[in-house]
């Protein structure tokens, strides 16, 4: 009896992330090359799910890797384009080794960032090119947020974390 309340006590966990993570949300990865990198969730799966060959709670997340550079006023154009380059990263990892912030940015990212394209390693890269400006694109364009909240998630998703 022991045994089955300590398995019901976990699932009742795994769901309450799984109601927390949802796609659009802004995550911080705590676990892995990629650990302290902030991300944003695309797609989130189940555990029980059977598409997917994993046995555990996971979601599909796109991140930066290397942050944009720190740019002000005085500085010209095209050095604030070079500044503001960035490098981003598409994972699948386990729904125990990201935190979610209160944070949620409106970038739809669903369409961009394919299942079947992380299989090959030549339509990841793809895909990664194809992310990386959409970054840059909403990074030098965040004034143009629609909404507030969304605003406020867009904004700490692209400054770096520091610790």
């Amino acid at each position: 009896q022991e045994l089955a309340l300590h398995i019901k006590v976990n699932l009742s966990k795994n769901e309450l992330e799984m109601a927390i993570i949802k796609s659009g949300k802004v995550v911080i990865v705590t676990a892995g090359r990629h650990a302290g990198k902030k991300a944003v969730v695309v797609k989130t799966f189940d555990n029980d799910s059977s598409t997917s060959d994993k046995r555990f709670s996971h979601c599909l997340v796109a991140g930066i890797d290397r942050h944009p550079r720190k740019v002000v006023r005085a500085m010209s154009k095209a050095k604030v384009e070079k500044r503001s380059k960035m490098k981003p990263f598409i994972k699948y990892i386990n729904i125990r080794h990201i935190f979610p912030t209160r944070y949620v940015v409106d970038m739809d990212l669903k369409k961009t960032v394919d299942e079947s394209d992380l299989a090959s390693d030549d339509r990841k890269i793809e895909t990664k090119k194809a992310l990386k400006k959409i970054f840059e694109e909403r990074y030098l364009n965040q004034k143009a947020v629609t909404s507030e909240k969304k605003a406020v998630g867009s904004n700490y998703f692209f400054q770096k974390l520091r610790f």
